[in-house]
């Protein structure tokens, strides 16, 4: 009997969850968008983040190329001009304790590019490999019954109509409306928590200057523990000879829409570095700012009851400040978790298997949550969440950890593999990290950024600035 199956949402949630299923038993995949996608690296509407700074961290990347194993998906993304970032060496990165050294040994490495390219560059991967069918149609509701769901109810322009399927993936996003959904099959109650810290994301494209091609990537993080609103500047080279610099902060520090503005904000930051690189750039486009930004956590796996035949990925299921560059990652994780349950159910409509995927994905969720809404909750402002006696021990415990990280490999490494998310956050507390945040660092802080003398040169000659 041929087996169907429909993914609400073509981003990159989406796409991977139908590159999982159409190797999975299932005859038929039709991924369901409202919006007309671009046939090349370009912005679209659905994506309202999509033109700021988005970092895919090793973990993810690890996650996708298991997905896609014979897409060579680090391959095509370099080759079509994303970068690639080692953590311990190729980045400036100033912390709310101080400037990190830049090490010779190698950490783990993060791939940076503009997200419109890494969307198209996944999707092409996927329709390469997979039968997979794009419809572009804006789902209303769910069909079935609170017992099993079979298929999504579509909007058409002579009517709603229904589009049958064994198993159902909501990958809708941010904006997902699977609560209401739950509701209309009788499934009520889902608690959910958002901590809104009022993030405000400002980006704009600047032409990398003739020099600075190496340049590294720089960025002055926000400082959670000063109780000043979050403000934060990074700039990451892109595909095309481009800079895309964004600039972050909460409520009450929200960088501005304009030119002069814009700039003035990155200057005013703890160190200038941002301002002083792009006063030297030429601006390729306009401010953009973004203010969908908080977390927000759907806890669906705690419902007592869940249909067959439905299944949440992505955002939809958990959605985090866009700040720690780990809401494409967690996706990843998401549809690999539904690749090991249909392998191992054999079949999508399997007992059970809806739910294992959703408990799956959830914990795979769990770190990122954690760490963006320890963070977040500190600062002044914030809605819907205040620090507990836990989280404070865990806080004091982490910028022991990130003022060690200054200066001691061993400190720094941990931080790494913990915010690349190749391993746990347990890792923080392995005897040998536990070890380095006791010792603290061998090195005294380093007051400038750690540039080479050539790098100096460039930021020298950028600089139109005076400060």
């Amino acid at each position: 009997m041929s087996r169907r199956a429909v993914v609400i949402g073509a981003g990159l949630a989406g796409m991977l969850a139908a590159a999982v299923l159409s190797t999975a038993g299932v005859d038929e995949v039709i991924v369901v968008d409202r919006d007309e996608l671009p046939e090349g690296p370009e912005h679209r509407k659905g994506l309202p983040q999509g033109r700021h700074a988005h970092l895919l961290m090793a973990g993810g990347m690890r996650a996708m190329e298991e997905l896609l194993p014979g897409a060579r998906l680090r391959e095509g993304l370099l080759a079509a001009g994303a970068h690639e970032i080692s953590l311990s060496s190729g980045m400036l990165a100033r912390t709310p304790e101080g400037w990190l050294r830049r090490w010779r040994r190698e950490g783990p490495a993060m791939v940076t590019c503009s997200r419109a390219l890494l969307d198209w560059v996944v999707r092409s991967a996927v329709r390469d490999q997979a039968p997979v069918r794009i419809r572009k149609a804006a789902v209303v509701g769910l069909t079935g019954t609170a017992e099993r769901v079979r298929g999504v109810r579509i909007a058409a322009p002579g009517g709603d109509t229904d589009l049958d399927a064994d198993l159902v993936v909501d990958a809708s996003g941010r904006g997902t409306r699977v609560v209401s959904w739950l509701d209309g099959l009788g499934l009520s109650g889902v608690q959910e928590r958002a901590v809104d810290s009022g993030l405000v994301n400002a980006s704009r494209v600047y032409r990398v200057p003739a020099g600075a091609e190496r340049f590294p990537l720089t960025i002055v993080q926000a400082n959670p523990y000063v109780s000043r609103p979050a403000r934060s500047a990074m700039v990451m080279p892109i595909e095309g000879g481009r800079w895309l610099v964004s600039c972050g902060g909460s409520r009450g520090g929200e960088p501005p829409a304009d030119p002069e503005g814009f700039l003035r904000y990155t200057l005013d930051l703890p160190d200038p570095i941002v301002g002083r690189l792009i006063s030297g750039a030429e601006p390729l486009t306009d401010v953009h700012l973004s203010r969908s930004t908080s977390n927000v956590r759907r806890y669906l796996e705690k419902l007592p009851r869940w249909p067959e035949g439905f299944v949440v990925l992505g955002d939809a299921l958990a959605t985090f400040n866009p700040a720690y560059g780990h809401g494409m990652s967690v996706a990843a994780f998401g549809a690999r978790v539904l690749g090991r349950e249909l392998s191992r159910a054999g079949t999508p409509t399997a007992p059970g298997l809806a739910r294992r995927v959703l408990r799956g994905a959830a914990r795979s969720a769990d770190a990122a949550w954690s760490m963006a809404v320890s963070q977040d909750v500190l600062y002044p402002g914030v809605r819907g969440g205040r620090p507990t006696p836990g989280d404070r021990v865990l806080t004091a415990y982490t910028r022991r950890m990130m003022k060690a990280a200054t200066g001691s490999y061993a400190a720094a490494s941990a931080i790494w593999d913990v915010t690349s998310l190749r391993t746990p956050p347990t890792r923080m507390f392995h005897p040998g990290a536990v070890l380095a945040a006791l010792a603290g660092s061998p090195l005294p802080p380093s007051t400038e950024p750690p540039l080479t003398p050539g790098e100096r040169e460039v930021l020298r000659g950028l600089d139109r600035t005076g400060v």
